[in-house]
């Protein structure tokens, strides 16, 4: 038989054995991490969880900076802003809602508070604290006589017309007086009269009342309290009566609608 001719015939016993050694030797483990370094695995991992509070961190100081520009543009704005507005203006991420929550609550014990009004936003001074801005003036005006006149005829003649104003008073009155005290608030219009031409009646307010100190027309000052307070004459004409005036419609009036009241107290410019 023909031996190979890749067998070395020459080699003899040691290279048999030197091979035999060879196959039976066991692989080196693989070399284990020094000290100090991470494997890949652990690498990896180690990253994922330093970038969760890196990401939580810069989102808080996204928010931050998010209440800080609406907290300037509300102390800027003229006038009440709604969320529609306030939105335009801050960044697209910016969650509007819990931002104005954030901060109305931010300010709810402050000076100043964060308030809605009318749907829309705005900075107000707290309620509590208005009295610090508060600043009480007296208008004084000083009626005329043809003023302190058509007042008294208004409230003893109730319901009145101006034309019955002016047969009482001898002389005619002028817009401007009735202007005036429907203006102070002491006369209002308070129906028509049925007649011809349904001419506007006139009587007291609530206000006069008050400023008076009366509880109702009827409280009113009767003769003998004139007399007494040099206000009339201690020689009246016979038959002379104090009127009794009314809050009451009386059987010839009927009262006022609301566009015929509200085109009876409008301001004409064209009017002297």
């Amino acid at each position: 038989m023909t031996e190979p001719d890749d067998i070395d015939t020459e080699a003899g016993p040691e290279a048999a054995t030197a091979e035999t050694a060879t196959s039976e030797m066991p692989e080196a483990p693989e070399e284990a991490p020094e000290a100090g370094e991470a494997s890949e695995a652990e690498v990896s991992a180690g990253g994922d969880e330093g970038a969760q509070p890196a990401e939580a961190e810069h989102t808080e100081l996204d928010r931050a900076m998010h209440l800080r520009m609406l907290e300037a543009l509300l102390f800027a704005a003229a006038e009440p802003l709604d969320e529609a507005t306030l939105k335009s203006r801050l960044p697209k991420d910016a969650d509007i809602g819990a931002l104005l929550t954030d901060l109305e609550a931010l300010y709810q014990p402050r000076g100043v508070n964060l308030v809605k009004v009318g749907g829309k936003w705005a900075m107000r001074t707290a309620s509590d604290l208005a009295f610090l801005l508060r600043k009480e003036t007296i208008d004084q005006r000083r009626l005329s006589r043809a003023g302190i006149e058509t007042l008294a005829i208004v409230a003893y003649h109730q319901p009145v017309t101006r034309a019955e104003i002016e047969e009482i008073r001898g002389v005619g009155v002028s817009k401007g007086t009735l202007d005036l005290l429907l203006e102070i608030g002491w006369v209002r219009p308070r129906g028509r009269r049925r007649t011809p031409g349904r001419p506007v009646t006139y009587g007291t307010t609530e206000a006069f009342l008050q400023h008076f100190g009366m509880d109702r027309v009827g409280d009113l000052p009767g003769m003998d309290e004139l007399k007494a307070a040099g206000l009339l004459d201690s020689s009246v004409p016979a038959g002379f009566a104090v009127p009794s005036p009314s809050d009451a419609l009386s059987p010839d009036e009927d009262p006022l609608d609301e566009a015929d009241l509200a085109d009876l107290l409008a301001p004409r410019d064209d009017e002297g």
